[in-house]
């Protein structure tokens, strides 16, 4: 019997424009895809060799051309968003600048690698956050999850273990922290104002308008904001705004509900673990013994917390011999 979830992904997959459809009936390749996009996030951020709010900003602007394209054929086949999608989706352009902002500045103190592990961090705080603002409580492996992670970000804060890899890691565990709770209020946000799966991109349009200028203003205010950066750094940014901003979170929203929960969860965790390595491939960042430990116990505690595994024992029990 098909259940009433699977049917409205099935009427939503009708729905959808034809190049949305075309990814969305490939699933798995297209959630491949857009978590090596967002793997590369960060080290294209570090090649850029820009402050933290221009990052931000040129981020935004070069990813608004794809989304803005998208947007505008929902709004063809669909009309305009409800107002209140539109309030909430500004207000989690907000969260998700201040989310950028932290993590940039968390690169330059612990590198990309690092810094993209801790900002997944938000996996736990949308939990807690979601309990407490909505009454939906995690689950115990949640609960479980909590002592593991926290002693994997002490050690890849340097504060257990000795020498630590990052001009300062303890302040960018501080701030891949502050990344996390920023990118968990983002999502909560951008949840509550779209529930329409035929519109991936409008509300996501929307918020990235709102990041540009949220990081604009701070970037004039605090003083680091570079209006022109030098070519090779626009280019660097024009392709983190391609793939990271609009491509790899095209891929990822539409593919992720479309696959079974265990492959989702695999997926997720994989793209942090392949920023780390990717970091120390093509950045030469050098994270010690004792952060890489660190960062096994925080991937392996958002497991704990994320992977449905009495699907996975139902399944193996269902399996033929």
């Amino acid at each position: 019997m098909t259940s009433p979830a699977a049917v409205r992904r099935r009427d939503a997959d009708s729905d959808l424009p034809g190049p949305l459809a075309a990814i969305a009936a490939r699933p798995r390749l297209a959630a491949l895809l857009g978590a090596m996009c967002i793997a590369f996030s960060g080290i294209f951020y570090s090649w850029a060799e820009v402050s933290p709010s221009t990052g931000t900003v040129y981020r935004a602007l070069f990813g608004l051309p794809l989304l803005g394209l998208v947007a505008w054929l929902e709004h063809r086949r669909y009309g305009g968003l409800p107002a209140r999608t539109v309030r909430l989706a500004l207000l989690a352009g907000v969260f998700f600048a201040a989310d950028l902002l932290f993590w940039h500045h968390a690169i330059e103190f612990v590198g990309a690698g690092l810094a993209t592990v801790l900002g997944n961090l938000q996996v736990l705080v949308v939990g807690v956050v979601a309990w407490i603002a909505f009454g939906e409580r995690p689950s115990r492996n949640t609960f479980l999850a909590l002592p593991i992670v926290l002693f994997g970000v002490a050690l890849i804060s340097g504060a257990i273990g000795g020498r630590a890899f990052g001009a300062n890691p303890g302040l960018g565990v501080v701030l891949g922290i502050a990344t996390a709770f920023c990118y968990a209020g983002y999502l909560l946000i951008i949840r509550r104002g779209s529930g329409d799966l035929r519109r991936p991109a409008g509300p996501v349009a929307i918020a990235t308008v709102s990041t540009a200028a949220v990081a604009a203003l701070v970037g004039v205010v605090g003083g680091d904001l570079d209006p022109l950066p030098a070519p090779a750094s626009l280019a660097w940014l024009a392709v983190l705004g391609l793939t990271s901003q609009s491509l790899g979170y095209l891929l990822i929203s539409l593919s992720l509900p479309r696959l079974p929960a265990v492959l989702t969860s695999i997926i997720l965790l994989a793209q942090p673990v392949m920023t780390v390595g990717l970091g120390i491939v093509l950045l030469a960042e050098a994270p010690s013994a004792t952060q890489l430990l660190g960062v096994a116990l925080v991937i392996g505690g958002i497991a704990i917390a994320t992977v449905p595994f009495e699907r996975v024992r139902a399944s193996l029990r269902g399996a033929p011999a």
